[in-house]
């Protein structure tokens, strides 16, 4: 009857490392402040070291709401399943109800 399908349980951890990594993000808003009296190159240097870090928050970001993604239609697949299912037994279940029975019920309500 029910498949078992290979849910991910840690749906809840994938959501806490996505907050966290978009709380780390946040940090990387705002652009390192220029100073003027510092050489250009090392200006820079700041910028090249904060996009970096940058990029590299995004990509883990991606990656953990790939695996997020991928575990909820995992889940969604197998509620999909469930239902499918239960309307098959329903249908099995509603065809070994007589259909002389269901006559009978409705005179006996009309009375």
């Amino acid at each position: 009857m029910l498949t078992e399908i290979p849910i991910s349980n840690n749906i809840y951890d994938l959501k806490k490392q996505i907050d966290q990594i978009e709380s780390e993000l946040n940090e990387f808003i705002d652009l390192p402040v220029q100073i003027p009296e510092l050489v250009t190159s090392t200006n820079l240097l700041r910028l090249n070291d904060f996009l970096m870090k940058s990029d590299h928050k995004k990509t883990d970001l991606i990656s953990v709401y790939s695996k997020y993604s991928k575990s909820m239609e995992a889940l969604l697949s197998s509620v999909f399943e469930i239902q499918n299912e239960l309307k098959d037994i329903l249908k099995k279940q509603s065809s070994l109800i007589p259909s002389s029975s269901k006559t009978k019920t409705k005179t006996k309500t009309k009375k």
